[in-house]
């Protein structure tokens, strides 16, 4: 598998402009792109984090995942997301390696992203999911910010 990199923290938010107080006034984050997600059922917002980003995700219908993710855990930490050059590629090696996936096919994500999930049972509880950026905009992330 090639080498991968933290691309972002996910956190489930009922409301993400309940959320900001804490996140934009209190902590300092610099608040990034704005986006509903209609294949994933949410709003995300970027927040710039340092050497990461952080998503805020709030649900945008009741029975999305999100949404029951909320209401069965709370809200909290959803997931942590690697960026991958090739999801296809990393998605058959995981899966012939016996990791369980989300999704038989890559799903659109954010900044026209393509995504997919490996399921908690094969990462020890952990939901982590892949990014493959599919246009040369990254600058959304801060380490291509810096090094240009």
């Amino acid at each position: 598998m090639e080498s991968m990199r933290l691309d972002h923290i996910g956190i489930a938010v009922r409301s993400i402009d309940q959320a900001l107080p804490l996140w934009r006034d209190a902590l300092g984050a610099k608040i990034g792109d704005r986006e509903t997600i209609p294949s994933q059922q949410v709003e995300v917002l970027f927040l710039e984090t340092g050497e990461t980003r952080t998503e805020l995700m709030e649900p945008t219908s009741s029975d999305g995942a999100v949404s029951r993710f909320i209401e069965k855990r709370g809200e909290g930490l959803h997931h942590i997301a690697y960026r991958v050059e090739d999801l296809s590629a990393t998605m058959k090696k995981l899966e012939s390696a016996g990791s369980k996936l989300i999704y038989s096919e890559p799903r659109p994500g954010s900044h026209s992203t393509l995504i997919n999930f490996i399921h908690p049972t094969s990462t020890g509880g952990i939901l982590i999911e892949l990014v493959e950026y599919t246009t040369g905009d990254q600058t959304s992330h801060p380490e291509e910010e810096r090094s240009t």
